[in-house]
């Protein structure tokens, strides 16, 4: 199965899930349901270090040069991520209730599935103190690497290699078998298909939301630059398509940078600012995150809250620092906010993992294509600077 790629594999695994927990017998839906619950125990212990891996080399690796131009890129891209989930937790407000009414759909944390060992593996720090020490660390290293001094900033960057080892062969291999689980625990508590039919319409509603971030975003940048928004748009057309099949905002680069330019973008600030918003400008990520995880609390019956979501958005723009590395990385990061703000348990959390990564494609287009925009936007800035 490793020949394929993840999002295939997922699909097996949800496939594979339904079947199991219509027709399968009782013992091996429970001993399925046994991995799983181990599994999201698993994840729960790893997303501090995910964090504090993610985020330390990000910060450490911004530098102390071009202050301005560093400034204005990390302002606009942060700018532009925490609007886009605040953009989408205002559409969704109005229009989830009406795609998911509390209670249409099973609770997924309420299956009727039971493991045939609990076991509990508690992280070995919480999510906010792994945010708080990965900032001191973070700008601690980035000071003393460019005073010369490297011994830390290598340490980091080899424990981000370990984390990612990690994920790359322990999560991603095995998140399928732990998102079959899940669909599982729903079939057999009779509410796989319409979980399916609810997020699939959730998943449109993304994806509009999604091009019309990107219509807005260059309609601004546009407006700025005096430039026609739609044809600048349409120049980026490759990188979101390129996009779009490598799954990678890194993979991207070389056609984004292209595209930036042909928008008569300074090679410059081309150089400089699409590098840089591969990794931190997640426009399209947190649009996903923040609607996905607003259907999954009106499943469980809640209601999603201002105030539990500005601080999740205002969090989420920094904790996915970096992410873009690696597979589903956006929703790893996000996992331990889920948790401990919106108050996600093993198998939403395994939902919003497998929602997220279905569609994943989708919101590393709109990342990179958003780049574009910031790029203008920067120029503009730095050419006020210049004057």
């Amino acid at each position: 199965m490793k020949k394929f790629g993840l999002l295939p594999r997922l699909i097996i695994g949800i496939i594979s899930g339904v079947l199991i927990g219509l027709f399968f017998p009782s013992w091996f839906q429970r001993l399925l349901y046994t991995f799983t619950h181990i599994f999201g125990e698993f994840l729960n212990y790893i997303v501090p270090f995910i964090i504090v891996a993610f985020i330390i080399p990000g910060i450490a690796d911004l530098g102390n040069k071009a202050g301005k131009l560093l400034g204005s890129t990390v302002l606009f891209a942060y700018g532009s991520s925490i609007t886009a989930g605040f953009i989408a937790f205002f559409i969704g407000s109005r229009l989830l209730p009406g795609i998911v009414a509390s209670g249409s759909v099973g609770n997924p944390e309420e299956g009727g599935l039971e493991p045939f060992l609990s076991m509990e593996i508690p992280p070995m720090f919480g999510v906010m103190t792994a945010l708080i020490t990965a900032f001191i660390l973070g700008l601690g290293i980035n000071y003393l690497r460019h005073n010369g001094d490297l011994a830390l900033y290598d340490m980091i960057n080899e424990f981000r290699e370990v984390v990612m080892l990690v994920i790359d062969k322990v999560v991603i291999r095995f998140l399928p078998i732990h998102i079959a689980g899940v669909f599982t625990n729903m079939a057999a508590s009779g509410t796989a298909f319409e979980t399916l039919s609810v997020f699939s319409k959730v998943f449109a509603l993304v994806i509009s939301m999604h091009l019309g971030y990107l219509l807005l975003l260059y309609f601004v940048a546009g407006s700025v630059n005096n430039k026609n928004p739609l044809k600048a748009l349409k120049t980026m057309v490759p990188a979101y398509v390129t996009a779009l099949g490598t799954m990678s905002s890194a993979a991207t680069i070389p056609v984004t940078l292209k595209k930036v330019k042909e928008n008569k973008v300074t090679e410059k600030i081309a150089d400089f600012v699409v590098p840089l918003g591969a990794n931190i400008h997640m426009a399209g990520s947190i649009i996903t995150l923040v609607t996905c995880s607003m259907a999954v609390v009106i499943i469980q019956g809640g209601t999603p809250s201002f105030d539990l979501y500005l601080q999740f958005i205002l969090l989420l723009g920094v904790t996915i620092i970096a992410s873009p590395g690696v597979p589903g990385g956006s929703v790893m990061a996000a996992l331990g906010l889920l948790t401990t703000i919106l108050g996600f348990g093993d198998a939403a959390s395994g939902l919003m993992i497998g929602l997220y990564l279905a569609q994943d494609s989708f919101g590393t287009a709109t990342n990179v294509t958003g780049d574009g925009a910031i790029s203008m936007l920067v120029d503009k800035m730095q050419s006020k600077f210049a004057a």
